[in-house]
């Protein structure tokens, strides 16, 4: 596999490699990250796998004079001979979601922009095998590769001051889910009962990268007795 490594700061370095978000480049990234975890090195703080990128935080100090250097040679010699047909099956996660109403409060607007109705905005969605190229921006956030190019939406010219955990919205050509109350312009099509983070687990993310999402639509009654089985 071919990579290139570069500086990142005075802790850490970049392993590119490729330029695109796409899944080629995604079970790459995947290959390095679970190399790097098979055969830590020492003085590595953690790996953290992007779109295109595996940024590698470490601690200077346990590289004597030339720490970048150092730890480069290391990364190259752990990462020889890596494959990404290695890699495990993926895990499939389905995710509920009650659309519209007040859990999608822009379900209609997002069907008017794409020339489609309501209930086909919800069925090109569901119908989607979603990718989950990183994690990131937020905890427990995931970008998700996949979206129907149909219901790609612009986001919304006026950013909401607070969006509910578990909104499911559509910005540009990405769609995704808020696992927590937070500050957000995309739009809110649906929301879904289940908790994306949770702090207090051993794994408090929900979603991982490599992981494949599906989406299920349900009614007001099922988010309910969803909600309160959480």
């Amino acid at each position: 596999m071919h990579f290139l490594l570069s500086p990142l700061g005075d802790g850490a370095l970049l392993i590119t490699v490729g330029d695109s978000a796409d899944e080629a480049t995604h079970r790459r990234v995947r290959a390095v990250s679970a190399r790097l975890d098979a055969r830590p090195i020492a003085g590595m703080v953690e790996c953290v796998p992007a779109f295109a990128t595996v940024a590698v935080h470490y601690d200077p100090a346990a590289f004597g004079a030339r720490p970048y250097e150092t730890m480069s040679a290391a990364i190259r010699e752990a990462l020889e001979g890596v494959r990404e047909e290695e890699l495990p099956s993926p895990r499939t996660v389905e995710i509920p979601v009650c659309y519209g109403g007040e859990m999608g409060a822009d379900l209609d607007e997002v069907a008017n922009r794409a020339g489609l109705s309501p209930d086909e905005v919800v069925r090109l969605h569901v119908a989607g095998d979603y990718l989950v190229h990183m994690i990131g921006f937020l905890p427990g956030v995931a970008y998700l590769g996949g979206l129907d190019e149909r219901v790609a939406v612009p986001r919304r010219s006026t950013p909401r001051a607070a969006v509910p955990a578990g909104s499911v919205g559509i910005g540009g050509g990405q769609t995704g889910v808020y696992p927590i109350v937070s500050p957000g312009g995309w739009h809110l099509i649906g929301r879904t009962p289940l908790r994306l983070f949770t702090p207090e687990a051993e794994r408090p993310t929900l979603l991982r990268t490599g992981d494949r999402v599906r989406f299920e639509a349900i009614s007001a009654d099922q988010f309910r007795d969803l909600a309160e089985g959480a």
